[in-house]
């Protein structure tokens, strides 16, 4: 019995509480030593910038957890920096009393954890040497951990080597654990016997009998020898690789290794260390964009288009020989020295230097996620696509036909139903391909693609930059391209007036979405598209006319519609996307909605909205203000001025309500639709307004404002989506 109970229990509760708040105190400094460890484990080397309020709250967050779970506190915590030997029963305990260095950065790899023993990878060619452990393909969370709170920290860029080898320094085994010394032109077997943390280099020794792989030459143990003698027996730790240990005991070694060898190899820089801007955090400003550019959603997701990344690559390679070249000449000019020579070189190296940091700023935008999508992104994207030919200097038109094989009835067939009746004329030729890249390809303006029955298969994405036709002889399940690798867009099109009519295609892994039509008129016309990733995008200047089409599949938008476009779409079904249609509006009041057609769709079972308006959040205009001007000119009678349907870009849609009868819930989104851009393109208006009065124009053209809201939307129906058949998103 405590001393607090017995005295509760003799006395009254009332009287005595101040006495047993106090008999309650353990008599012992053990709780403020655990206090202190956790406040050491918390504010370490590799976090000495955080504040006293943040230490505090980490230390609250860390003392909680522990009370959650005492007896498995290091799992609970994620920090069992201050870990003791490891029992009989495999089970990490902590001793925080104990430990005088609670700063080990061991903390990210417990071995108690799923998922963090690292696993075999196996060796091919050279079965005599041992197997090394798979290291390579870690996930962009662990390395991101990985450098933030345990290898580099908040340290600044003149900090990271110290930083680095202060890392290594905890984490590594000092000796005693053997490795593949792997270059370029040999892998041998060596043993680690001592490492330098501050030059990254260790001490190793010759495995006997000598275990080596070589490439184009033959080695020797006496030639291995005298190479580590030249080399004073050390080697850099990049080129290190553990050899494979069930126990455990160097998994950590060969992650710290790992991260050492990918951080000089995919994020370091030779410049980094020259910057002059070292007030900075080095990881917030270098190692996280580098990473994501590298690891995350970009470069090796294939989530960034092909040329933007050869841009990139050709960007760094460009910038690392002429830092080489400055490093050079600034190496060869005396500091006293006042000859003519040295003062030229002077200049060059000035001029060299404002070239390379050209280069830079120009590798930060693209390292930049944002400043990569509007500065770098969309000049790439146009530039990719191919330019128009024009038509031939002949004057003559082809028919191109694309067939793998064909039988003698289906090219009479061809003949009879297309060839004869359509293009029997002198001016058409005649060319047979075996792919449609080729046939495309070959094409001038006025061609035309004719696609037999058959599953086409491509590599690379199909630009069609002339007004063209391309057909399949069939119906669209008989006539199907697919694209099998990933890239940034599966058909592009620039041409002025192209059509594509019964052609199924298959996408897989493509940026910007199955069809993206850049610019000039895209008619697509009974076909399906079935998508993986992205589906149709209408750029500004883009008119796209979809009739009787089948989208499906789409991770984001079915159709994706930008400010400034024409979309027309009649008779379609969008379904089983993340969203059907995204209309996108800009906050810039210069930039126009819009102009849609919908009729006859049939828009199902997404997993969003039917159709959702992207738009800002905030009044760019008074309304009331708006209303007030407007009826004073006399152009407004209600809230929102009146639509303009433009019914001349629909030829006579057949409507499915004459069939059948259509439930009302089934298509009460059309009327909501109406009204968000109805709602829409008047503050556009008045907003356009207000800015022509602005520079002096008392008088606006409201037939020129107008033109923005041809919009026809009637008949659709909205069946079974997951947020409803309408919606809108505000930024």
């Amino acid at each position: 019995m405590s001393s607090a109970t017995w005295w509760k229990g003799l006395c009254g509760s009332e009287a005595i509480s101040p006495v047993a708040s106090i008999l309650q105190i353990p008599p012992t400094s053990t709780a403020s030593k655990h206090n202190w460890s956790l406040f050491g484990n918390t504010h370490t080397k590799a976090h000495n910038r955080l504040t006293n309020t943040r230490v505090e709250e980490l230390v609250v967050i860390r003392a909680n957890l522990r009370l959650f779970d005492p007896d498995n506190e290091p799992s609970s915590t994620g920090l069992d920096s201050d870990r003791d030997e490891a029992s009989e029963s495999d089970v990490q305990e902590v001793d925080i009393e104990e430990d005088d260095d609670g700063d080990s950065g061991t903390a990210y790899f417990n071995l108690d954890m799923a998922g963090t023993r690292l696993q075999r990878a196996e060796r091919i060619g050279d079965a005599s040497l041992p197997d090394t452990f798979q290291t390579n393909e870690l996930l962009y969370y662990e390395r991101f951990k990985a450098y933030q709170d345990y290898m580099l920290g908040d340290c600044k860029t003149s900090e990271v080597k110290a930083f680095t080898a202060d890392y290594l320094e905890k984490v590594l085994e000092p000796c005693d654990w053997q490795a593949q010394w792997c270059t370029d032109v040999f892998d041998v077997l060596v043993e680690v016997v001592d490492v330098n943390y501050k030059e990254l280099k260790a001490q190793v020794k010759l495995v006997v009998p000598l275990q080596c792989e070589t490439r184009g030459c033959e080695l020797t143990e006496e030639a291995m020898n005298t190479l580590l003698e030249a080399t004073l027996q050390k080697v850099p730790l990049q080129e290190l690789r553990v050899v494979f240990d069930e126990s455990g005991d160097f998994d950590q070694t060969a992650l710290a290794l790992e991260h050492l060898r990918f951080f000089y190899k995919h994020i370091w820089r030779q410049w980094d260390d020259e910057d002059e801007d070292d007030d900075f955090d080095y990881f917030v400003r270098c190692v996280e964009p580098r990473l994501r550019l590298y690891v995350f959603y970009d470069i090796l997701e294939d989530r960034v288009p092909a040329g933007l990344v050869a841009e990139y690559y050709s960007l760094l390679a460009r910038c690392s020989q002429k830092f080489q070249e400055f490093s050079s000449l600034r190496n060869g000019i005396s500091s006293d020295s006042e000859s003519e020579l040295d003062n030229v070189s002077m200049v060059e190296g000035l001029r060299m230097y404002e070239q390379m940091e050209a280069l830079k700023r120009k590798l930060r935008i693209m390292e930049n996620p944002l400043l990569r999508y509007v500065l770098g992104y969309k000049v790439n994207s146009g530039q990719q696509s191919c330019r128009a030919k024009g038509p031939r200097a002949s004057g003559g038109r082809m028919v191109h036909v694309v067939s793998v094989s064909t039988t003698v009835s289906q090219l009479q067939s061809l003949m009879a139903d297309k060839l004869g009746p359509k293009f029997s004329g002198e001016e058409f030729e005649v060319q047979f391909h075996s792919e449609p890249l080729l046939a495309v390809s070959a094409c001038y303006e006025g061609d035309v693609v004719i696609i037999l029955p058959g599953h086409y298969n491509v590599t690379s994405s199909i630009s069609i930059p002339d007004s063209i036709s391309v057909e399949g002889f069939g119906l669209p399940d008989e006539v199907v391209i697919e694209k099998k690798n990933k890239g940034d867009s599966f058909v592009e099109s620039t041409g002025a007036n192209v059509k594509i009519s019964n052609v199924k295609f298959i996408q897989h892994d493509a940026i910007e979405g199955i069809l993206c039509v850049r610019q000039g008129k895209m008619e697509m016309e009974n076909c399906v598209l079935q998508c993986e990733t992205t589906g149709v995008i209408v750029r500004t200047s883009g008119h796209l006319t979809m009739n009787m089409c089948d989208l499906y599949g789409s991770k984001g938008a079915g159709v994706e519609i930008y400010p400034g476009s024409v979309c027309s779409m009649v008779g379609n079904g969008i379904h089983h996307c993340k969203e059907g249609i995204l209309i996108k509006d800009f906050a810039d009041e210069l930039d126009t909605i819009p102009k849609i057609t919908m009729v006859n769709n049939v828009i199902h079972n997404n997993e969003g909205y039917g159709v959702i308006l992207v738009k800002p959040s905030d009044a760019q205009l008074d309304k009331e203000e708006g209303k007030d001007e407007m009826k004073s000119e006399g152009k407004l009678q209600v809230d929102v001025p009146v639509i303009v349907v433009d019914d001349c870009s629909v030829k006579e849609p057949v409507s499915y309500s004459s069939c059948y009868v259509v439930p009302p819930e089934f298509t009460e989104g059309n009327d909501a639709i109406k009204r968000e851009l109805v709602a829409t393109s008047a503050k556009k208006q008045r907003l356009q307004k207000s800015r022509l009065k602005e520079l002096g124009v008392t008088k606006a053209d409201d037939n020129l404002l107008s033109q923005e809201m041809f919009v026809s939307i009637q008949d659709n129906q909205f069946r079974r989506n997951g947020m409803g058949s309408f919606g809108t998103f505000l930024y």
